[in-house]
């Protein structure tokens, strides 16, 4: 394998023709040349230059390598500039998979002050709901997963995974608005142990029959989507009432519906998952920054 620092000084000795003028324009000494050279010329196994009298020429092997040596260093010199770049949060991408709410509501609102402050970060936005999400982090299809847990239902986080928590988002009954109950100022759960009810995606599923079970009673589940638009539309009508996170009631709310907080509450933990080795990674750590502030100045309202 090649040393750069090897190349670099091969090619000016090539450039000026001698060890000595390279020594002159790098600033090393001669023999600082020369050791550099006879450690290149073991790297490739064969003699890069033979004397002829005063002057140096180039073997056939070095003639091969002159001809690469300017193409590798251009390479390396890219290499360092878009390093530079990276570090320097001039540029660097970085892959984010959020679950629906959370794309339409924080991922949003982090980008917009991170365009404006990086406009060189560029982002790229996946959708699933996890757990299949955590999949895509552990398999390294994305540098960022935002995902959500019950605490009923708390999944231990899989090894080599950082959570940074970013909010809790409070459920809600999604009524119409002609409901008994919608006029309330919050709804106890069991009160609607007769009610047909649409169910969501599998985990919110899982925790609306969690929470159902340990009041006593099995819920009338009449639909299944994750939805939400159809969600609303189906309550609307009458169809049913539904189990909804505030996140998604911040960007939709159907004129015929009502939403009304759990008493007790109940909430669900929203959070980010990143390789721990991809936190010193300077675009994904900014991203990290701007997703906790956004969930920051949403629980403060």
């Amino acid at each position: 394998m090649f040393d750069s620092r090897h190349i670099r000084t091969f090619h000016e000795v090539v450039r000026v023709g001698s060890y000595s003028a390279a020594a002159r324009a790098l600033g090393y000494t001669q023999p600082a040349i020369t050791q550099q050279m006879r450690a290149l010329e073991r790297s490739v196994g064969t003699p890069l230059f033979i004397r002829v009298g005063r002057r140096m020429r180039l073997t056939e092997a070095g003639e091969a390598l002159a001809r690469h040596a300017g193409v590798i260093l251009g390479a390396i010199s890219t290499a360092e500039e878009h390093m530079s770049a990276i570090t320097r949060l001039r540029s660097g991408r970085v892959r984010v998979c959020a679950f629906p709410s959370a794309g339409a509501t924080l991922v949003p609102e982090a980008l917009a002050r991170l365009a404006a402050e990086h406009p060189g970060v560029r982002v790229e936005l996946q959708e699933e709901e996890p757990p299949e999400s955590l999949g895509r982090l552990e398999r390294g299809e994305c540098d960022i997963t935002l995902a959500f847990t019950y605490p009923g239902l708390r999944e231990q986080v899989p090894d080599g995974l950082v959570e940074v928590p970013l909010l809790e988002d409070q459920l809600m009954v999604l009524l119409p608005t002609g409901h008994p109950l919608a006029g309330r100022r919050a709804v106890r759960l069991a009160e609607l142990a007769e009610e047909r009810w649409i169910a969501g995606c599998l985990r919110c599923r899982a925790n609306f029959l969690h929470e159902c079970a340990e009041l006593g009673f099995a819920p009338d589940i009449a639909f299944t989507t994750d939805d939400n638009l159809v969600v609303q539309s189906l309550v609307a009508e009458g169809l049913g009432i539904a189990m909804m996170p505030g996140l998604v009631l911040s960007f939709l709310a159907h004129r015929k519906i009502a939403g009304r907080p759990l008493d007790p509450a109940s909430r669900r933990q929203v959070s980010a998952y990143v390789l721990a080795e991809h936190l010193e990674i300077p675009a994904t750590a900014l991203v990290l920054d701007e997703l906790k502030t956004v969930a920051a100045h949403r629980q403060g309202c």
